[in-house]
């Protein structure tokens, strides 16, 4: 069989699933339904919420809800780089494998709509939120810092995030009967697709590994580590407007010691959400530390670990 027809290609694997499983936003997910204010958007184990003793069950519903927004909201920025980031690597196949090519255009196709879901989320949870809600970060400025790092890095990171982005679905939203049906649909949805384009992350990370010499993957590292900082910035900028969100709109007066200890939880739960999670996966560590020396992987842990630790307290 030729590079077009191959079943056995892994490019040509993600290709044809891509196809199985290719949805549309209006008659697939949304389905003309509105999200409701007496369900969760997200499940316990992500949003921490019942480790906030002091709010009521309808208050830890309301927080889940706001870490469900934000947590749509940052997914449609990271999609706006990886987006970009795939448009170029497909560039290095234009003259050449065109299953290959296919298959980042498709995924390509894929993150645009998923930017336009999450776009399409925001405007279901404003319509039935408080006003007031802020977006800290502009996708178009992340992207841009994002895309000034090394491709190595830049595919590390969106490795890890759509590696996440599996686990989060399979072992915390899936089952989760408490959740609002659309916002797991949401999820589901997105899930299914994000199950190639991680394979596709693999593939192409791997593929721009083998170019590199020790200088230029010791560059990779470096810059990897700037983008975890970067992300972490993010983190902490969304958790603390959330947290002033939520308290203004909480229903209840909060003194200063539980203010605080709302917004310690948020950005436990963002960090453990978009940093720790992924990192913890096997999938992922095995990704990376295939690719780097001992050192490097010290490097990258000493890195992670005031993260870990602030997650684990």
């Amino acid at each position: 069989m030729n590079a077009y027809t191959n079943p056995a290609d892994p490019y040509q694997k993600c290709l044809n699933h891509a196809h199985k499983v290719n949805w549309d936003i209006d008659t697939d997910v949304i389905k003309f339904r509105a999200l409701e204010r007496q369900h969760k958007f997200l499940p316990d184990s992500l949003s921490l919420v019942r480790q906030l003793t002091f709010l009521t069950d309808d208050q830890q519903c309301f927080l889940s809800q706001v870490q469900g927004r934000s947590y749509a909201y940052i997914f449609g920025l990271v999609e706006r780089f990886i987006n970009a980031k795939i448009l170029e690597l497909s560039g290095d196949h234009v003259l050449g494998d065109q299953t290959i090519l296919s298959a980042l255009i498709q995924f390509s196709q894929e993150e645009l709509k998923h930017q336009e879901l999450f776009r399409r989320t925001e405007n279901l949870a404003a319509a039935v939120m408080p006003e007031g809600y802020v977006m800290t970060a502009n996708p178009d400025d992340v992207a841009q810092a994002v895309l000034s790092k090394s491709s190595w890095a830049v595919l590390a990171l969106t490795c890890h995030i759509e590696i996440f982005t599996q686990v989060h679905y399979l072992h915390s939203i899936k089952d989760d009967a408490g959740l609002s049906p659309l916002f797991k649909d949401i999820f589901h949805y997105h899930w299914l697709e994000e199950a190639q384009h991680a394979t596709l992350d693999e593939l192409e990370w791997q593929r721009v590994h083998a170019s590199l010499d020790d200088a230029q993957i010791e560059q990779g590292v470096n810059d990897l580590i700037d983008l975890v900082v970067a992300v972490d910035g993010i983190l902490q900028a969304q958790s603390a407007a959330d947290a002033r969100y939520f308290c203004e709109n909480s229903g209840t007066s909060l003194n200063s010691e539980q203010y605080d200890a709302v917004a310690a939880l948020l950005l436990k739960a963002y960090r453990h959400q978009y940093i720790v999670s992924g990192v913890q996966v096997e999938r992922f560590q095995r990704a990376l530390f295939d690719k780097i020396s001992d050192q490097q992987q010290q490097k990258i842990l000493t890195a992670l670990t005031p993260l870990i630790e602030y997650v684990a307290a």
